[in-house]
């Protein structure tokens, strides 16, 4: 419930890379990958009396639904669909999120978990619930949550309009204010009219607010695998495991430059290299390196926003890339621009900021007396030297003077 806890409305992101979201005919539901559509967020409602289950209602005012309707004939997968609740007491609608690592698992009321299919059609970006039995499939439960901001406007409160504001690792989703149309709404009146507030960017070319409050980021590529500094402390990859040290890069902001350097946890630098990873082929390593003698532009990233993601470009005017399909592209990373349509996202990279930069705090100015101000000062007496005296000793002296003075009176 953690994911949940704090959350007005949640995108959710599959293993595959894909959102979930509301179709138009208000009844199906499926996975893109458009996550910056109205129909990618989901309302969070909490239901009263059972702490441990939410409700998530789409754009069109309809709540995600676990049916008992097979998705295809003997297949065990059953439908997931937009519905109105039947009865207040409804539990198709109530999901129990399980954690599982940095993501989540969502039960529904029959013991199954939401599941986003992959592989041939019809079952490619469809989404059922069940049970993966398959050691393949045991990912395709799992969901990233990123959270969004359910504003409710007051003025248009009769007719349950709202505006959504989305932000991903606290970072506004675009440039401008972009109104969509509102959702044709249900039988109960619950329709909602979705807003995704783009705010503008105070750079030209956006993107390095992503970075100038982060100290440390994580960098999730399109394969839904992070980006890694491997052991040896010279390569980097990818990999599914994000809570490791290697996953964290520490951010450097060039002042002035709109450019980024991200340093490994083995103290060295993601770096553009000119090396080709196969001969032949276009893209080109990406390394750890450390310069023996001044921080060159190769290690530098400029950051170019893309929705809620981000592209990392060199000073080749390539772009970091995350590389998929088989041995030895599996894994990799390169820098590289994608020519083929099904390699575009390939590019685009997720920002989860670790850390939060310390703001330097402004110290009192020191005061400064001048001479002038000195001399007015009081100065205090101080001896040089300290007598010390017994009591007996001081008796003894006064004795020896009443004698001196009484012979002195008599001669």
């Amino acid at each position: 419930m953690e994911f949940f806890n704090k959350a007005k409305a949640v995108r959710l992101r599959s293993f595959h890379g894909k959102y979930l979201v509301a179709d138009d005919d208000e009844e199906t539901v499926h996975q893109s990958k458009n996550g910056s559509s109205r129909s990618a967020h989901w309302a969070v409602e909490y239901v009263a009396g059972n702490s441990h289950v939410v409700r998530l209602r789409g754009c069109h005012g309809k709540y995600l639904a676990a049916t008992e309707e097979p998705y295809l004939f003997s297949i065990s997968g059953k439908k997931v669909v937009q519905s109105i609740p039947q009865s207040k007491n409804d539990k198709s609608i109530e999901w129990e999120p399980r954690k599982d690592g940095t993501s989540v698992k969502l039960r529904a009321k029959g013991g199954m978990f939401l599941r986003a299919n992959g592989s041939m059609p019809p079952w490619r970006n469809s989404v059922t619930h069940d049970i993966p039995h398959r050691a393949a499939t045991q990912d395709w439960v799992l969901w990233g949550v990123d959270m969004v901001d359910l504003v409710v406007d007051h003025h248009a409160a009769d007719s349950a309009h709202g505006h959504l504001s989305t932000h991903s690792s606290c970072v506004s989703s675009s440039s401008e204010d972009e109104h969509l149309d509102p959702g044709s709404g249900s039988a109960t009146g619950m329709g909602m009219d979705m807003v995704v507030s783009r705010k503008p960017s105070h750079i030209s070319k956006g993107g390095m607010e992503f970075f100038t409050k982060a100290k440390s980021v994580r960098l999730l590529g399109h394969h839904d695998k992070y980006l890694l500094a491997d052991d040896d402390g010279e390569s980097v990859c990818q990999d599914r495991c994000g809570s490791v040290r290697q996953a964290k890069w520490t951010v450097e902001v060039v002042e002035g430059a709109g450019v980024v350097r991200l340093k490994s946890c083995y103290g060295k630098y993601l770096t553009a290299s000119n090396v080709p990873f196969l001969l032949g082929m276009t893209g080109k390593k990406v390394l750890q390196t450390l310069p023996t003698r001044r921080l060159d532009s190769s290690l530098e990233w400029e950051p170019l926003r893309d929705g809620v993601q981000v592209r990392l470009k060199t000073r080749y005017g390539n772009f970091l890339r995350a590389n998929g399909g088989l041995p030895p592209w599996r894994n990799s990373i390169t820098h590289d621009i994608p020519h083929r349509t099904s390699t575009q996202d390939w590019i685009l990279w997720d920002v989860d900021v670790l850390e939060i930069r310390e703001q330097p705090t402004t110290s009192l100015p020191e005061a400064k007396l001048d001479h002038d101000s000195k001399s007015l000062l009081p100065e205090l007496d101080s001896p040089s030297s300290i007598e010390l005296r017994s009591p007996k000793s001081s008796e003894l002296e006064v004795t020896i003077r009443s004698v001196v003075r009484r012979k002195l009176k008599g001669g």
